[in-house]
């Protein structure tokens, strides 16, 4: 089971305000679109050592100025079924509204764990008002003022007691995801790959999503490949479809090990791809970008090269990500796209021993030593590699909270030039020794 917590509720409660409190970072993934009217959030959040991915749904509804009681509820209908504990957010300072009476009987119908979170309660007479949202009937009720935080730990609490720690690569076979938007080619992809010798594929039952999970063992390869092309079918409408797609790749982002996200050479990096991207790269998955349709490019000497250079220019600093050209049309360079996850598959696992670590990485540290901090030397004596699902190294160091993140960059970017871990993030801790 995925960890997915999302936010729902009419307009102007505050569910943004509470998404931000709870990424509470400054890279949150939060992407502005030039000519459409809303904003995609949905980023990770770290509580009491687990981590969760949270969908603040009130970006995905059209033209905010009013009031679309069949999107919201459209909505909480997807939020229902997709995600694994739903924030139900109300205004203390309006009362109980007909829309919010319409989306709690949505979601007293379902057995999903429904947190209801009465906002803007900052005061003692707000406190007393707030009391009448126990009418609607749930039992897990919090009084929170999402701007200044008040109240957000005790939710935060009691939403990590329900989140399970989940490792989907305890699995003995990898698990690849394809994601990307909406007709970029992640279906053609899909059956390209499995298409042929079709005896050899298996589909897994027991899902209850539409995504596809297929057993692909084929030309020395075993692996499950998920494929959320299936979203297509739920709705005929784009908001919908939009919302559905956001929701199917985070699902089939947190299953997976290793993700193909696919992107339209016609139209670039877009918002979107930076968005799955970076909330990739914040749930330690591997990554490979997959480019189609290049078919469709007018090429010279140095296309391929250019296009590359702007890609890694926008991924940066975590660039050292495989990027593939393919035409699933004409299927060029597919079987490419199955050797590259496959070796981010094995990067990712990479093991590099304290002595070899040290030995090289000490060398490094001593020639480009960390800066000093108010006139302190920082020594980092030793480096050793953690027993994670994805790389993760401890500097110990007399010093640990004043390492600069630029010098955390330099020795990521130096595990990078001599172990070989292209297409996965890597986790880097400084500890007192």
């Amino acid at each position: 089971m995925s960890n997915i917590v999302a936010i729902v509720g009419r307009p102007n409660v505050g569910k943004s305000t509470l998404y931000n409190r709870l990424v509470e970072r400054r890279d949150a993934i939060i992407d502005d679109i030039s000519g459409v009217t809303r904003d995609r959030k949905y980023g990770v959040c770290e509580w009491n050592g687990k981590k969760f991915t949270v969908v603040d749904t009130g970006g995905f509804v059209q033209h905010s100025e009013d009031v679309f009681e069949a999107a919201i509820r459209q909505q909480v209908s997807i939020a229902i079924e997709e995600a694994t504990i739903i924030v139900f957010v109300t205004d203390t300072t309006t009362g109980i509204t007909d829309l919010d009476e319409e989306v709690a009987n949505m979601l007293r119908r379902t057995d999903k764990t429904v947190f209801l979170a009465v906002n803007k309660v900052d005061n003692g007479s707000r406190m007393l008002e707030a009391n009448e949202f126990y009418s609607l009937g749930f039992d897990n009720v919090f009084f929170i003022a999402a701007l200044t935080g008040s109240g957000t730990g005790d939710l935060l609490d009691s939403i990590t007691e329900k989140v399970e720690d989940y490792a989907p690569e305890e699995l003995d076979i990898p698990k690849i995801a394809i994601i990307g938007q909406p007709n970029v080619g992640k279906s053609s992809l899909t059956n390209v790959l499995l298409g042929e010798d079709r005896n050899i594929v298996t589909n897994i039952a027991g899902t209850t999503r539409d995504s596809i999970n297929s057993h692909y063992k084929k030309y020395g390869y075993d692996f499950i490949l998920v494929d959320t092309a299936g979203i297509r079918k739920k709705s005929k409408v784009h908001e919908d479809l939009e919302f559905y797609s956001v929701m199917r790749a985070i699902n089939a982002l947190e299953e997976s090990s290793v993700v193909l996200l696919v992107m339209d050479a016609t139209d670039g990096i877009e918002s979107q791809d930076m968005s799955l991207f970076h909330l990739a790269q914040r749930r330690n998955k591997g990554i490979v970008i997959v480019v189609n349709k290049w078919d469709l490019i007018e090429k010279d000497t140095n296309t391929a090269r250019d296009y590359e250079a702007k890609i890694r220019e926008r991924i940066r600093p975590f660039d050292d990500v495989p990027i593939l050209f393919v035409s699933v049309l004409e299927k060029q360079r597919i079987m490419k796209v199955v050797e590259t996850a496959m070796e981010v598959v094995e990067n990712r696992k990479r093991k590099i021993t304290t002595s070899v670590l040290n030995e090289t990485m000490q060398e490094i540290i001593k020639a480009v030593p960390p800066p000093s901090h108010r006139a302190h030397q920082i020594k980092i004596k030793y480096v050793t590699q953690l027993p994670t699902y994805h790389p993760s190294f401890a500097f110990f160091c007399n010093y640990p909270k004043h390492v600069k993140d630029s010098y955390r960059n330099f020795l990521e970017n130096k595990l990078r030039e001599n172990f070989k871990f292209t297409g996965s993030p890597i986790s880097i801790f400084f500890r007192e020794k």
